[in-house]
């Protein structure tokens, strides 16, 4: 073989060889940045007397108002699964769901077997949910899913966990309302089976029909054992108001939590997150409510920032509605990359 030939056979190999890596990477690379799968719920983690009432909502939320006059009789809040179809169906009565304070759950759009469909439907039936509902109320459905007939496998745990939803909510009691069965047996399901930390099914539909007339018995009987009623995320110890934050290029969970006050460990509790070096653009990630802003904070006109271990100018910049140019400006800074622990920053 002459030295051309030899040239053009050592060059298309190293073109085969450096191609193969790089398809090697990105598959290396996408299987790495997945979100957790989210996490099945089936009741709380407590030994205090608390219990979660929820109520999914199909196509056509009959007993909405009756429900919702009941719990504000009793001074309860609780959770409700909504689909999309059904608040394009009703949407006055979402909205007075969310104008009484309940929490808002995603169920789905048209309430399809999660476990049949691709993972493109997957993602649609809970966009256009979720766009719905905000649309409407001005509220997330995030952090928590319900599947439509709580059929789900790992692939579905997957895919919702990468779409925002870290906690699938299934339940301990099932009161079985939808087969229309009679006030006094949802009533007895209920108060047989109560154990702390419980989560209740129920339905709003025309299907339900014993469930407004149950309620406030189940309501009443419940205090006196001396339960008291929360929502899912007050059950999970989650914010009362979910805020999220979309990942961007150059983010790290430690920026991140830098930015909005928080903690690495709080945003890895929050979302569901085994590995907390692993997140992906794009990744939505529910923020603190409580115990953290939501917002940087803003900056004051001049203060003095002494480096901490770990610190980087970007995280830095984050942390005080700055940017890395500005403090590289005002404290003359040769080379970004470089600050070192103690070292004394002007940061406007």
């Amino acid at each position: 073989m002459n030295t051309k030939n030899r040239r053009k056979l050592i060059s298309r190999s190293v073109g085969i060889m450096i191609t193969f890596l790089l398809v090697l990477s990105s598959i290396l690379t996408f299987s790495t940045v997945a979100a957790a799968p989210a996490q099945t719920i089936t009741k709380g983690n407590t030994t205090e007397k608390v219990v979660a009432l929820t109520f999914d909502d199909g196509s056509d939320g009959t007993n909405i108002n009756n429900i919702l006059q009941t719990l504000s009789n009793h001074n309860v809040k609780a959770t409700f699964f909504l689909t999309g179809s059904g608040a394009n169906n009703h949407p006055q009565s979402i909205r007075n769901i969310a104008n009484q304070g309940h929490q808002l759950g995603n169920h789905s759009y048209s309430h399809p077997y999660f476990t049949q469909i691709s993972l493109t439907e997957t993602q649609s039936q809970l966009k256009r949910t979720e766009d719905t509902i905000k649309q409407l109320t001005g509220k997330t459905t995030k952090p928590i899913f319900r599947p439509p007939y709580g059929a789900y496998n790992s692939t579905v745990l997957q895919r919702v966990g990468d779409a925002g939803y870290p906690y699938s909510i299934m339940w301990t009691i099932d009161t079985i309302d939808w087969t229309g069965n009679s006030s006094g047996d949802i009533v007895a399901r209920v108060m047989n089976r109560i154990t702390p930390g419980a989560i209740v099914l129920m339905h709003t539909g025309a299907g339900a029909s014993g469930t407004p007339a149950a309620l406030p018995t189940m309501i009443s009987r419940l205090k006196s054992l001396g339960y008291r009623f929360v929502t899912i995320n007050q059950l999970l110890n989650l914010p009362s108001s979910t805020n999220t934050y979309t990942v961007k290029a150059g983010d790290t969970l430690y920026s991140i939590a830098l930015r909005y006050n928080t903690t690495v460990s709080r945003l890895a509790q929050l979302n569901n997150i085994t590995n907390t070096s692993l997140i992906r653009v794009g990744q939505v990630l529910i923020l603190p409510g409580s115990g953290g802003t939501t917002t940087p904070p803003p900056p004051s006109t001049t203060i003095t920032y002494t480096v901490k271990a770990g610190d980087t100018l970007y995280a830095i910049a984050l942390r005080y509605n700055t940017t890395v140019a500005r403090i590289v400006a005002d404290n003359n800074i040769s080379n970004p990359s470089l600050i070192s622990i103690g070292q004394r920053l002007i940061i406007r």
